[in-house]
């Protein structure tokens, strides 16, 4: 099975397509370590040099990585970089890879998106209807921004995971890999 190299140029042009949702969300979402550090700081300096804790750090940090974990997880889906068995798996052809990786793309991937941003968004949908709060924090912030990254991250993993596909498809159709020994496409 081979692949022409105008085939080619279209599928490479699809997923750079497919890749740009969650390249500059995962960007975007990158700089919430800086307010996230900051609180941090301020939040150890203001114990231990002032003996004096505030009531917001903890909640504003928790809400930042929280953000952060998610809305950078289609960034990293998308540079290759989730952990797997890499031992067992570089052993392989990349034909082997790309069926291995199309086929859990295709029967297990999809379907626990499907699944979870469907959830989530009913999730985050009633957060938004009752103004949630965080009941357990002396500030009871408002919980519902957050609660919304998570439909966002499925649709993000969902839009990725084409991208991811596709490329598993080339890697079959042309026994190579998709990225080059650095990552790259």
């Amino acid at each position: 099975m081979s692949m022409s190299e105008a085939h080619e140029r279209r599928l490479r042009r699809a997923t750079r397509i497919l890749d740009i949702p969650g390249m500059i969300v995962g960007k975007a979402a990158a700089w919430l370590i800086v307010p996230m550090v900051g609180a941090l700081v301020y939040e150890v300096i203001a114990r231990f040099v002032f003996n004096s804790p505030t009531m917001w750090a903890y909640d504003a940090t928790f809400m930042l990585y929280g953000a952060l974990f998610m809305l950078g997880a289609a960034y990293t889906l998308g540079l290759d970089s989730h952990v797997r068995a890499d031992f067992l798996f570089n052993i392989l052809s990349p034909r082997w890879q790309g069926i291995i990786d199309g086929a859990f793309t295709l029967f297990l991937f999809f379907p626990a998106m499907y699944f979870f941003t469907v959830a989530t968004f009913e999730y985050a949908a009633t957060s938004w209807q009752q103004g949630e709060r965080i009941p357990t924090s002396p500030m009871m912030p408002i919980i519902y921004p957050l609660k919304s990254v998570m439909p966002l991250t499925g649709a993000l993993l969902f839009i990725q995971g084409i991208s991811e596909l596709l490329k598993s498809y080339y890697s079959i159709a042309s026994n190579r890999r998709f990225r080059d020994e650095d990552g790259h496409p």
